[in-house]
């Protein structure tokens, strides 16, 4: 799991995040490089492993 570092939102691989787009069992590291978190918009580089 990984934890947007600005708003605390948890990105679950299992959970995925489907109102984004992203199926369940997508790994973060298969996520794509312009992935926001979907609470606050932070980049994928402001997610740090939880």
């Amino acid at each position: 799991m990984y934890k947007c570092i600005v708003c605390g939102y948890i990105y679950d691989p299992e959970q995925g995040d489907p109102a984004g787009g992203i199926e369940p069992g997508t790994q973060f590291i298969d996520l794509p490089d312009d992935y926001l978190c979907p609470i606050c918009g932070a980049s994928k580089d402001e997610f740090v492993n939880y």
